[in-house]
């Protein structure tokens, strides 16, 4: 696979546009409390992902990876961000792991964030086709003190063919699996599946998207205890929740 640098960000030129994070939390629903916080972009002033995404382009995108990290441990730190820091990151973005991560840990000794809170999660919806460089590219992370994430597993090429190459610290199922899943004997099945193969390899496994108290219900008897939802709560814009805050299923 052939990555190329960004010049403008190898060369410290600033992006053309402003953005800010919101901050969604990961939950550990068994203990009631927060696992970590996963870092949304969002516009200067609480717009929408897309108002940012949709300025990213093949010419600026090294350039806004790289400034999405500090982005995100700056806001972070300065709202006294308590758990694990998820950041999302473009792996088809990346030139090489070893030069690409100085920025992030410069940041994190700028603003005093230890880099064991801080997770890099593969970008949702981002296809990659080299399965192999995925794999490079987190066990440089995780060499390093990072942990790691693969999002959206069970979809596309964040599967089975991926653990074989790399063993992530989290995986995080893809909502598809999630969504009614106390509707579906087959998601069900593949859930159950999931989970042992995650327990085998020593792997903390993530429900995302979960919406109704009957999934989470389901999900809970299916073994899983970290969970992330508009069930227990929205992203914030530069702030993040507390365990008091969270809306707890009642069950």
């Amino acid at each position: 696979m052939t990555v190329r640098p960004c010049s403008a960000c190898r060369d410290g030129q600033p992006l053309d546009f402003e953005f800010s994070y919101a901050y969604q939390p990961i939950l550990d629903v068994g203990k009631q409390d927060v696992f970590a916080h996963e870092a949304l972009v969002r516009g200067a002033a609480g717009e929408s992902a897309f108002s940012v995404l949709s300025k990213v382009n093949e010419d600026n995108r090294y350039q806004f990876d790289q400034a999405c990290r500090v982005k995100a441990i700056k806001t972070a730190a300065s709202i006294g961000l308590p758990s694990k820091l998820s950041i999302n990151f473009m792996p088809n973005a990346i030139y090489k792991p070893e030069l690409c991560i100085r920025t992030t840990l410069e940041a994190a000794r700028q603003f005093n964030f230890p880099i064991d809170r801080i997770i890099f999660e593969t970008v949702e919806g981002e296809q990659v086709n080299d399965g192999k460089w995925l794999a490079k590219v987190l066990s440089e992370y995780q060499r390093i003190g990072f942990k790691t994430a693969i999002d959206d597993f069970g979809a596309g090429y964040a599967g089975l063919n991926l653990l074989a190459d790399f063993h992530p610290d989290i995986i995080k199922l893809d909502m598809g699996l999630v969504r009614n899943i106390h509707e579906s004997k087959s998601r069900r099945a593949i859930v159950r599946g999931i989970a042992d193969i995650a327990t085998e390899l020593d792997i903390a496994l993530v429900a995302e998207g979960v919406e109704v108290v009957d999934e989470y219900k389901c999900l809970r008897d299916l073994g899983i205890s970290l969970m992330q939802g508009y069930l227990f709560s929205k992203p914030l814009f530069e702030s993040c929740a507390q365990p008091n805050g969270v809306q707890w299923p009642a069950v």
